[in-house]
């Protein structure tokens, strides 16, 4: 048994200690490898683009939500402004107010019986077809 066990380490350390020469083996190209690539590649692309066709319509339903929330949101301020716009427009047009500033502020005071002129308004002129076609009913002729 121990000749077979010597025997066997001779072996051993004799093929441990052979070194191989490597540099005259010329490696080739195997042509399959080459549309294994652009096969693998042609895979690879097929399902990024379909992941993209499928996440995009959904990534644009999300942005064009959060985009309807914000004008919803921008809307609601907007017509909540105009209501206090137009609340602070009745209070400043208020005759009382303009009449108590323009006494206090700008000393104005109210017209005597003199200083008043009435203007009267003009009458409205008539239409074209008027005048050919005689008075309009319901007024009297001059």
């Amino acid at each position: 048994m121990r000749s077979a066990l010597a025997r066997e380490e001779r072996a051993a350390a004799s093929l441990l200690g052979k070194a191989i020469d490597n540099s005259q083996v010329v490696r080739e190209l195997d042509p399959r490898s080459g549309r294994e690539l652009w096969l693998l590649l042609l895979l690879v692309s097929g399902l990024v683009a379909g992941l993209v066709l499928y996440a995009w319509p959904t990534l644009e339903l999300r942005r064009t939500g959060a985009a309807k929330a914000d004008m919803s949101r921008e809307r609601e301020r907007l017509l909540e402004e105009n209501r206090k716009l137009r609340l602070e427009k009745a209070v400043l047009e208020d005759l009382r107010r303009v009449e108590g500033i323009a006494m206090r502020d700008l000393g104005l005071r109210p017209p005597t019986g003199d200083d008043l002129v009435v203007v009267e308004r003009p009458a409205p002129p008539l239409r074209p077809g008027a005048v050919a076609s005689g008075p309009e009913p319901g007024r009297a002729r001059n």
